[in-house]
């Protein structure tokens, strides 16, 4: 009722001229948003950003996840440190970030005494760092808890044999661990994807309705069409971002299923 009934009638709208004559214009929708210029830049910048984001999310979770299922110093300390942002509200960490990113911020103090001039770094080319860095902060640590759980799982009389065999620390890691953890790793990467579409409510309350072109993003374009009632654009929009992911989704679990086939079988 929830879910599928409104997809349909998104699926309707884009098929139509309005919401209020009803006209079925073929896919003259898809082609108008296709051509349309902010789309495409939506689009370009929303990819760039997964692309960067995403695979970054996961390989340092699972780094850190390695690195805390080991015998170091202060490992609650760090584990707190990396959970801390799963409990702080979003607006008090955008808070956090215009303080630090401000135009006469720390950041820029820290730049200014090695020398460095002064970035204005929410309306130049390297605000998509500010917002990787973000989305690092916010994702790291959930993903961490779920890497170390996997680990946790893995059988140890495996291990032990694997050790008895003389292999060594990064065999062991590379053909045992991630093997056994393909399907945590499935789910973090499609968790983080997800997380990556989500970090528009930090980009709007930093930047606005209209920010610097670097990171305009789908979620943009969506919100500030549906500002301007245009149903049939926005339904459109959806389904084309839709028929993306689904197609992403579909070939991490292809990627999934060849690599951890033989620990299933």
């Amino acid at each position: 009722m929830f879910f599928v009934a409104p997809f349909c009638v998104v699926i309707y709208y884009s098929f139509i001229n309005n919401p209020i004559q009803n006209i079925f214009v073929g896919f003259s929708n898809y082609i108008n948003v296709w051509n349309n210029d902010a789309f495409r830049l939506a689009g370009i910048n929303t990819i760039k950003f997964s692309f960067t984001a995403v695979p970054l999310a996961v390989i340092l979770s699972l780094f850190l996840a390695a690195v805390m299922e080991s015998r170091i110093p202060f490992k609650s300390y760090f584990r707190s440190f990396f959970l801390s942002p799963l409990m702080v509200p979003t607006a008090s960490i955008v808070l956090i970030w215009q303080v630090m990113f401000h135009y006469n911020g720390i950041i820029n103090k820290f730049l200014m005494v090695f020398g460095q001039s002064k970035i204005d770094w929410f309306k130049s080319d390297q605000a998509r760092i500010v917002i990787v860095l973000l989305f690092l902060w916010k994702n790291l640590g959930y993903n961490m808890i779920l890497f170390m759980s996997a680990l946790a799982s893995i059988p140890k009389d495996l291990l032990e044999v694997a050790a008895l065999e003389n292999a060594n620390k990064l065999q062991i890691f590379w053909y045992i661990k991630i093997r056994y953890m393909s399907s945590t790793i499935l789910f973090v990467t499609i968790m983080s994807l997800i997380n990556s579409f989500k970090v528009f409510r930090e980009v709007y309350l930093m930047t606005g309705d209209y920010p610097y072109a670097s990171l305009y993003i789908l979620q943009h374009f969506m919100n500030n069409t549906f500002a301007s009632l245009d149903y049939q654009k926005l339904s459109a929009a959806a389904i084309i971002m839709f028929i993306v992911v689904s197609i992403l989704v579909y070939f991490m679990y292809k990627v999934e299923d060849r690599f951890g086939k033989d620990v299933e079988g």
